[in-house]
């Protein structure tokens, strides 16, 4: 089997699978032991800059759990930290910005990524690609509104008050900052993309706060822009927020080939409100891997049905892998939907 033949990639372009493929968002990270040893003294941010852990943490859940596809361990913050931004990740808490955006200049502090900012990214996916084989690597970044909360909030936000109170007070300045940041995640995934990466994912978290009326007009039109510009690259696309279930036709809309889907919504419904032409990815409530064996393989075969109305189906939980979860149970389902969906 090729690249281009992995169930992963097949499945991203809507065409036949030999069984429904599954990777899972977070499969790297607190739930796994050896994770934990691996980070026990060095900080998140160092982690991410350090190609011999990226690889290692990347192909943990790899070995682990036989997943379709590896996800590029990183985070949102770290094309931001690689321009100048003093920001740092607090363990419990997530990125804190030192100096939160609130005004014009603020938002000329955010200078263009270039390659040289990061030549962490390509070493490490070089590596990867190489140790992956025939699996696809996927590439990673935040999206703009994402990235945009925690720049002008200083950290994570429930409401999104003050980034909220800048996209409606002051529309130029807001275009200005998601015009900054969309550029800034176009070429840190052309980074990953040029080095190997088979796919890419957007992951705009938080998007799920904003109305549809917001969303198309202060964020689809620079999402557009990025999946315009990544198009060239001939990797399949995937787009991921959380609460999106009333944004899911734009979400679309903006390009993606892939729209991940959260728990929310039964991917049945979301293939009636995405565009054609469109797979998705989802979406087993992360929670539900909690209960005992028989309500997950019952509700996993539910997302699976319902999966089946899609034009293409990766499997997925609907939000990141809970850090309690127990990795043998992400073990036994990887390999429950591989023989339940085997043709």
């Amino acid at each position: 089997m090729t690249l281009h033949d992995s169930p992963f990639l097949r499945a991203c372009r809507r065409l036949p699978v030999p069984h429904t493929p599954v990777w899972f968002m977070r499969q790297a990270g607190r739930s796994l032991p050896e994770y934990r040893r691996v980070r026990a003294d060095v900080p998140m941010l160092d982690a991410c800059a350090r190609p011999d852990m990226i690889v290692e943490i990347t192909m943990q859940p790899v070995r682990r759990y036989d997943v379709d596809a590896a996800i590029y361990f990183s985070d949102i913050v770290v094309p931001l930290r690689a321009i100048g931004i003093d920001l740092d990740i607090k363990p419990g808490l997530g990125p804190v910005v030192d100096e939160p955006i609130r005004g014009a200049e603020g938002v000329k502090r955010l200078r263009p990524l270039e390659p040289g900012d990061v030549p962490f990214v390509t070493e490490a996916v070089g590596e990867l690609v190489r140790e992956l084989g025939d699996r696809p690597l996927i590439g990673f970044a935040g999206g703009p509104f994402t990235l945009a909360s925690y720049l002008i909030e200083g950290g994570p936000s429930k409401n999104h008050e003050h980034t909220k109170a800048l996209m409606y007070g002051d529309p130029q300045l807001w275009a200005d900052l998601m015009q900054r940041l969309a550029a800034i995640t176009v070429e840190f995934l052309r980074v990953q993309a040029a080095a190997g990466a088979g796919a890419v994912q957007l992951f705009d978290s938080w998007v799920g706060a904003l109305s549809a009326d917001d969303y198309r007009e202060s964020v689809l039109p620079y999402t557009a822009w990025i999946f315009e510009r990544l198009a060239e690259l001939d990797v399949p696309r995937i787009h991921f927020g959380v609460g999106t279930g009333e944004l899911l036709s734009l979400l679309s809309e903006a390009g993606a080939d892939v729209v991940g889907v959260d728990w929310r919504v039964p991917l049945d419904k979301a293939a009636q409100r995405v565009q054609p032409g469109t797979a998705l990815q989802g979406n087993l409530d992360p929670a539900t891997l909690f209960a005992p064996w028989d309500a997950v393989a019952r509700r996993t075969s539910d997302v699976l049905s319902a999966g089946s109305a899609a034009e293409g189906h990766v499997f997925n939980l609907g939000h990141g892998v809970l850090p309690d979860t127990d990795p043998d149970v992400l073990a036994r389902l990887t390999e429950y939907v591989h023989t339940a969906t085997a043709r």
